[in-house]
């Protein structure tokens, strides 16, 4: 389901909302301000980039006049100057025509809303970058600053790479392969069977939405050939999706693997570029599986294809021989409840060796092994988890074989942080922290491994980008974004809430952490009514050591606290934490979060009789699960977009925590809200998009259907035309955070 990334980016650093002003302040944080420019994050670069040639660092970044219109950006190393390199405007204007398989991948990426430049990649050498604008693909040469139009089609080009070599580009058309032969200019078709319910080359929904891989093919080393998948279809139920828009309405009959429905038929298959028949690949008997992960070993000889089991309680490490499709279990991970897929395999390039990444032990580590599967040593190990923590990245950074070092991203020091640190590939000590301020990082290294691009924030500094060595030291800053008075967010600062953080016990002896954040003005002596923020579904981490400017600023100037907790099954706390969510949702993630409001209940500070709850996705399914197990400890609360009934949402994600409902109905009806539906006493907000194709508008129809049945009372919001990501689009998170917040308000009497 992936709702992390969109809860947390919506409520943490997206959007704020309209309050009144204090007499000590004098510029006022609206809802409008908060979608207009420029960010009051500050200029933050994304998709931060090391050129191969470890001679400049590239970026996206937001125009000054439109944050969301994004520019392809350089930091030169040796002469410490930032240029544009494109603009996207100047390029092909302001107007965007799509596919409706782009746009599906940016609300798969969570990028929906951006425009222009919203990805690249460098050539091997560095000495090119390859993006696509507007559903053609483009080449920007470095070192004369020219830009070609690479492609020209009414049909729209996706998931645009180099080869290995740089030879090539290749891309997704109407789900074939393609491949350009750069120099020459020659476009030649890879596979040919695309179309209907077949595709070629292209991730399926379930391995985007909730496999993190965005992909289906791999180049080669070599440039010879390409190892992709085959996705058949066809087996999918077919449902009718109804997108309700302002003055008209679609239908769409989308085949959507249900839980405990057929999923896709996938097949692994290499095609050479010389041409002849398309070899595919053993990748066993049985058809009910996941591919999870492709890659080439160095040699370029085989494939490693991680292949998951239907009840994601099996991994195998697959090596084929591409020659001839004979494969081979080089590791199996097994697991009474569930395995995490991880894109930390990583092979070294002076011995037939590779890394591996398991949690086998009980939190993530990592191990080394030689190519052949023989377990050499564990490298890393304690009570803490070597994660990045952001989707489809590695927690493996860099692996320096000369000097016996590699280096991680984990959560020793704490799980609200991210760090990065180092051991000896012989492993057998403790790590080496090599990030020294508190916070959240995420790192890129050189190729060279001589330095390293840092993306830092904490909860007192907005993202800053810096370059350093290895050992840590600053070189320079790319981006300082000082919280001066030259930022955007400084007429504000003065309003800015405390933020604490503490920890509370579980019913089973497990550590709660949680966020506290009061109005500047808090008075001890004073009653404040709570909002309960929440996400508390699986991955779904809140109480961290981020930068936030958004909806909490707003809610602590309206006269609220607000109160955070991470219960157990949220990640990155070891396989203990999560386990106790298997098999029934919605149980011991509410029970977590009572502690947190009885908690609240025994400050002096805190009106009981005003504690209200909010979340979105995930959160707003627990707002649901609180409100409707707990009535009488809450005031009100806003559900955005929720899941109602678990047999609605979708294989992979619903069986890994439930099983399927053939073998585990008891849970799935437990799991639902319906159940407990009757129990509705506090005001409810209800909010969805009526074109969600994430957690499908029929979740809420089918509780305004229960609740009506039982004549209850609620409010209700919805947005012709949106998916589930509405809050993140100004022309209605303007209105969606403007209604939450009036609702809270009349509700929790705040302000």
């Amino acid at each position: 389901m992936k709702f992390t990334s969109a809860a947390a980016l919506v409520l943490l650093m997206l959007v704020a909302g309209s309050c009144a002003a204090t007499p000590e302040e004098t510029t006022i944080l609206d809802i409008e301000r908060l979608f207009a420019a420029p960010d009051l994050d500050g200029p933050s670069p994304r998709a931060v980039r090391i050129s191969p040639d470890s001679t400049r660092v590239t970026f996206l970044r937001g125009k000054d006049t439109d944050p969301l219109q994004m520019d392809l950006w350089e930091f030169n190393i040796a002469d410490k100057a930032m240029r544009l390199l494109v603009d996207s405007v100047a390029l092909t204007g302001d107007s965007e025509e799509l596919s409706e398989e782009e746009l599906a991948r940016r609300e798969r990426l969570r990028i929906v809303g951006q425009k222009g430049i919203v990805s690249y990649q460098f050539s091997p050498d560095g000495k090119r970058l390859l993006f696509p604008l507007n559903g053609d693909l483009y080449l920007y040469e470095i070192a004369t600053g020219d830009v070609s139009r690479l492609t020209s089609t009414e049909q729209g080009e996706t998931d645009p790479k180099f080869s290995n070599t740089g030879r090539y580009v290749s891309f997704v058309r109407e789900q074939n392969l393609y491949v350009i032969e750069i120099d020459a200019a020659t476009e030649q078709q890879i596979t040919t069977d695309g179309g209907g319910t077949i595709r070629n080359g292209m991730a399926e929904f379930i391995a985007q939405e909730e496999m993190d891989r965005y992909t289906g093919y791999w180049w080669s080393p070599d440039d010879r050939e390409l190892a992709f998948t085959r996705v058949d279809e066809s087996p999918v139920d077919v449902v009718e999706r109804f997108e309700v828009y302002a003055e008209d309405f679609k239908v769409y009959e989308q085949r959507y693997p249900a839980t405990g429905t057929p999923n896709v038929l996938i097949q692994v298959g290499v095609a050479s570029l010389d041409g002849g028949d398309i070899r595919w690949m053993d990748i066993g008997d049985e058809t009910d599986i996941y591919v999870a992960r492709v890659d080439w070993f160095p040699d370029g000889a085989q494939l490693a294809v991680q292949r998951q089991s239907r009840d994601q309680q099996r991994l195998d490490l697959l090596k084929i021989e591409t020659a001839t499709g004979a494969s081979k279990v080089l590791l199996t991970e097994t697991s009474d409840t569930w395995l995490n897929l991880h894109n930390d395999l990583t092979f070294l390039e002076e011995s037939p060796q590779f890394i591996w990444l398991s949690e086998r032990s009980g939190h993530a580590h990592l191990y080394l092994y030689r190519n052949d599967g023989h377990p050499v040593r564990q490298i890393s190990d304690g009570e803490w988890d070597v994660v990045d923590g952001a989707r489809a990245r590695r927690a493996l950074l860099h692996v320096d074989e000369a000097s016996g070092l590699l280096y991680f991203t984990a959560t020793v020091d704490s799980p609200m942080e991210r760090n990065v640190y180092r051991l000896p590939l012989s492993g057998g000590t403790s790590p080496q922290r090599i990030t020294t301020t508190p916070g959240w990082h995420q790192v890129d290294f050189a190729d060279n491994g001589e330095f390293f691009v840092d993306s830092y924030n904490s909860i007192d500094t907005p993202p800053q980008v810096s370059i350093h060595r290895a050992s840590g030291e600053r070189i320079s800053y790319i981006q300082e974004n000082a919280l001066d008075e030259a930022h955007p967010y400084f007429p504000f600062l003065a309003a800015r809430p405390s933020t604490e953080f503490g920890t509370l016990q579980a019913a089973d002896g497990h550590t709660l952490y949680y966020s506290m954040k009061k109005p500047s003005t808090f008075d001890a002596n004073r009653k404040y009514p709570v909002v309960l923020l929440v996400y508390g579904g699986p991955q779904g981490q809140r109480i961290t050591n981020k930068w936030s400017a958004g909806f909490e600023d707003v809610l602590t100037r309206s006269g609220f606290i607000v109160f955070s907790v991470d219960n157990r099954g949220t990640g990155f706390r070891g396989t203990d934490f999560d386990a106790p969510i298997y098999r029934r949702m919605g149980h011991v993630e509410v029970q977590d979060q009572l502690v947190g409001v009885n908690f609240l209940r025994s400050l002096e500070f805190v009106d009981d009789s005003r504690i209200g709850v909010f979340g979105w996705s995930y959160g707003g399914y627990m707002t649901l699960m609180t409100m409707l197990q707990a009535p009488e400890l809450f005031a009100a609360g806003v559900s955005g977009a929720p899941v109602t009934d678990w047999t609605l949402y979708d294989t992979h994600y619903t069986e890994r925590y439930l099983g399927t409902p053939e073998n585990n109905a008891a849970g799935y009806e437990a799991s639902s809200v319906f159940p407990y539906v009757k129990k509705l006493s506090p005001p409810l907000l209800l909010i969805h998009g009526m074109a969600d194709d994430n957690v499908l508008f029929t979740n809420s129809t089918k509780l305004m259907h229960a609740l009506q049945a039982n004549g209850l009372d609620f409010d209700l919001m919805t947005y012709p035309g949106s998916k589930h990501s509405l809050l993140r689009v100004p022309s209605t998170g303007v209105h969606g955070y403007k209604k939450i917040l009036q609702f809270l308000q009349l509700h929790l009497s705040g302000s």
